[in-house]
């Protein structure tokens, strides 16, 4: 009996010895996060909706009741109180009245013309007049009274703080007021998760050239909760993965976000994403702390009787900051400090191993969206700081590194049943890369038609159309049948010399179906067909090419 148990575990050991170098490896590896799915395209809230009725307040002092013998002769406009427009500006805007004799009716008009100046620039509120005046060496005077918001009143909120609204609306407020910029802040606060909807109006203020702005707000319920079966994850933990995660957008009142996911599949449990997200200022900077507990043991035969067992924890502290913000696109800059250890142990500690990465990141993220298409783009250059190593049996080895990954996803609307999605993945690495940190292919998210994360290098290309075509609609169940051929294509090799471990490529074709339910279900099922054949076991589905999730979300409780 132990000689069989013996030779079992040479076997085994054999195998993963003359195993492809090039595939991945069957310690279990937590998942690395893709790219965030981009959100449904859909067209910016019209600006009808946000401000239904504007009409602009008016609140300036009449002109006088100059009496005005028939002409007078005009040798200079003197304009006060702007901040907008230069003097040269407004000079050669009032040059066909000056120097020569005007009416009383053209006088108003070189006065109106200051108005429409503001007006067509988007400076609603603001406006001129005359004041009393002795006419002096022909100076006329105009005075400009620029329109500002006096104050912002917020209606409709419940748990969400007003400042969280009144400081996002108070750089669009300032002081000469702008239509545009206004109606920029207003959707972008439509855009926010946390608002299911708004309306503004301005009134009359206290003053001359001041208006009230009031906002109605109707907030989006801010409690989550999600139920999700899918096969994305490696055979090796077994694929069938059962997640719940529950997320709350406003836990304190303040716009931070709490969220928290946990799945298991037959070898591993896994506390996914622990995190907690704070605003810090109002162009939507933020702070998040998050943490991954993954523990794995290996239950695919026949390496099952090496007893082999991993423990994942990983540590990130993010600072994002948007930096370009407007409806339509977003840049936005982010540091990231990184702790992940990994402890493996096999033949019941027989062999230990420790993995320790300390990483600092710096990405940056680019969104622009229309009514017709969505483009996202995301770069991530990551350095292994000093204390990054891998412990085999106590002998340790540096494990520092440089690597940069380029990510990019393309949506396209080509009617009103078809959608067009490409995506892409790039890495580069500076040297050898350790398993945590590499380029994975294969599996839902990469390559379909191949098993999860069957390849693993150094540096990676992935490549990926689908055409997504609706084929059924029930409109009164809010439900759509979508049908979606793709095509994946993706290549991996390593840093080392590629006679010795040679570049390997994973292409495939398929189809799927896609069902949407509202907003509370989806599922998908994918059959993707290898077209570069590997020999690799097929046990499980997605060694088979079918990979499928179905998740039922739903937003309940307080705001």
């Amino acid at each position: 009996m132990a000689q069989s148990h013996l030779s079992s575990i040479f076997y085994a050991l054999c195998l993963l010895l003359i195993a492809e170098p090039l595939l991945a490896q069957n310690i279990p590896q937590p998942v690395r996060p893709p790219l965030e799915p981009l959100p449904e395209p859909e067209t910016l809230p019209p600006v009808e909706e946000l401000l239904p009725s504007l009409e602009v307040p008016n609140n300036l002092p009449p002109n006088p009741e100059l009496e005005i013998p028939g002409t007078i002769e005009v040798r200079q406009f003197q304009v006060i109180g702007s901040t907008v427009f230069s003097e040269s500006e407004l000079t050669a805007l009032l040059e066909p009245y000056a120097n020569r004799p005007i009416s009383f009716a053209e006088l108003i008009q070189a006065q109106e013309s200051i108005n429409q100046l503001y007006f067509s620039q988007g400076y609603l509120t603001t406006g001129s007049f005359i004041p009393p005046q002795t006419l002096k060496n022909g100076i006329v005077t105009i005075e400009v009274i620029e329109g500002s918001v006096e104050q912002i009143e917020v209606t409709g909120l419940k748990r969400l703080q007003t400042s969280y609204i009144t400081s996002r609306l108070a750089k669009a407020t300032q002081a000469p007021l702008n239509q545009k910029k206004l109606l920029q802040a207003l959707q972008l606060l439509q855009l926010n998760p946390l608002i299911d909807s708004l309306s503004a109006e301005l009134s009359l203020g206290t003053s001359p050239g001041m208006t009230i702005l009031t906002v109605d707000i109707e907030q989006a319920s801010a409690f989550s909760a999600s139920l999700r079966l899918d096969n994305q994850r490696v055979p090796t933990v077994g694929s069938d993965r059962r997640i719940i995660e529950l997320a709350h957008g406003n836990l304190l009142g303040f716009g931070d976000r709490f969220n928290v996911r946990y799945y298991n599949t037959d070898g591993s449990n896994a506390l996914d994403n622990l995190s907690y997200t704070i605003p810090v200022n109002a162009a939507n900077g933020s702070v998040g702390f998050t943490t991954r507990l993954i523990g794995s043991e290996t239950i695919e035969e026949p390496f099952d009787i090496l007893d082999l067992e991993s423990d994942f924890r990983q540590y990130l502290l993010t600072y994002r900051q948007p930096i370009v913000q407007t409806p339509n696109q977003e840049l936005a800059l982010g540091l990231t400090l990184d702790r992940q250890e990994s402890d493996v142990n096999l033949l019941d500690d027989t062999l230990e191993g420790e993995t320790r990465i300390f990483a600092l990141r710096f990405f940056q993220e680019y969104t622009q969206r229309t009514n017709q298409d969505v483009i996202a783009l995301r770069s991530q250059f990551s350095l292994g700081l000093e204390g990054s190593q891998v412990t085999l049996n106590e002998e340790e080895t540096n494990e520092e590194f440089y690597a940069w990954r380029g990510q990019g996803q393309y949506v396209r609307l080509l009617d009103q049943d078809t959608s067009l999605f490409l995506r892409s993945d790039l890495q580069f690495a500076d040297r050898p890369l350790i398993p945590i940190e590499q380029f994975s292919l294969g599996g839902a998210l990469t390559v379909r038609g191949y098993r999860q994360d069957l390849l693993l290098s150094d540096n990676g290309f992935l490549a990926s159309a689908e055409l997504r075509t609706a084929i059924a609609r029930i409109s009164q169940w809010q439900t759509t049948l979508q049908l979606t051929p793709f095509f994946d294509f993706g290549t991996a090799w390593n840093r080392n010399d590629e006679s010795v471990i040679p570049r390997q490529s994973l292409y495939s074709v398929g189809i799927g179906l896609r069902l949407q339910v509202g907003d509370k279900f989806n599922a998908r099922v994918d059959y993707g067909i290898p077209l570069a054949e590997l020999d690799v076991d097929k046990d499980t589905l997605q060694e088979n090419g079918i990979h499928f999730a179905l998740e039922y979300r739903t937003h309940f409780g307080s705001n």
